[in-house]
């Protein structure tokens, strides 16, 4: 359930985007936070699973008192019941923040947040890997963990261009299929994930859906789609959410026939680290990149 309300927000997030407004990173001020302190925010509540991945990998887990319900990476990520997708502003001030981040306001929560005091940064769904670094980078500058925040982008960059010059060359490029979910959701070039593929040289077999970015790059597809458009590889971001597999998605009707089931290329990936915009698109990327460079 949780899945089929987040597909839609990601897609709403980025025709937000596609609008012309930089909604990247949005910061609201509120009196007594001092930016130029040496030890930035006491007391942080993020209720955006990427921002705690970012927040924690910068540094600046200690100051982090609470998060997300599905927040749950890193392993010591003070979990709580506080949801992202509906911000209780009252839930949230029960923790005593100095600083709230999260990735989804639906229209009075960081006013509310700035009526009570509390400060609070917006970073909504990022568009492309560079947006990624500048959250992180936003993130070191109000955390006091800068030259941290600098190191993670720069390692980051170093290891997403070295994973880009190990794929494989070849003649003819592998299309490909990225599963959101089980009725066929997917994404297009023009998202984060769609850049990442790119990345391994791979095209998108469902680009031509969404040619003129209407979309916002997010599309479900039909079957008879996919079966006609066969793929050459596919990628299962769906396997925790929705239990899909290898074997679930041979025993779809018709799908045997498809280039990617036939040869055995369905790569099972692990649904958070596929879908989230945060340091762990390396790992993403890692991922594709081993699984095209064992293509024959």
């Amino acid at each position: 359930m949780l899945r089929k309300i987040l597909i839609p927000l990601l897609a709403a997030m980025a025709l937000a985007a596609c609008g012309g407004v930089d909604s990247s990173i949005a910061m609201s001020g509120a009196p007594g936070v001092d930016h130029g302190t040496t030890d930035g925010p006491a007391r942080i509540v993020s209720i955006s699973t990427v921002a705690t991945e970012m927040l924690f990998a910068i540094g600046a887990g200690d100051q982090v008192v609470a998060v997300d319900s599905l927040s749950t990476f890193p392993a010591d990520a003070p979990v709580t019941d506080l949801s992202g997708f509906e911000p209780n502003i009252e839930a949230i001030l029960g923790f005593r923040p100095d600083l709230v981040v999260l990735s989804y306001d639906p229209g009075d929560v960081v006013a509310g947040l700035e009526a009570a005091g509390v400060e609070s940064l917006l970073q909504g769904a990022s568009m492309t890997i560079a947006d990624t670094y500048s959250q992180i980078l936003a993130l070191g500058e109000i955390t006091a963990h800068a030259a941290e925040a600098t190191a993670l982008v720069e390692a980051m960059r170093a290891e997403i261009t070295d994973l880009a010059a190990s794929v494989i060359d070849r003649e003819e490029p592998l299309t490909y299929y990225h599963e959101l979910d089980d009725t066929l959701y997917t994404v297009t070039s023009s998202t984060f994930i769609g850049e990442v593929y790119a990345l391994a040289g791979l095209v998108n077999a469902a680009d031509p859906t969404d040619a003129d970015g209407a979309s916002g790059g997010y599309r479900q597809l039909s079957a008879e789609y996919l079966l006609d458009a066969d793929p050459g590889i596919i990628f299962l971001a769906d396997t925790k959410c929705c239990a899909q597999t290898a074997a679930t998605v041979a025993e779809r009707p018709g799908w045997r026939t498809l280039t990617a089931v036939s040869t055995g290329r369905i790569v099972e990936l692990d649904d958070d680290v596929a879908s989230r915009w945060g340091p762990r698109i390396v790992d993403f990327l890692r991922a594709i990149v081993d699984a095209v460079n064992s293509v024959a």
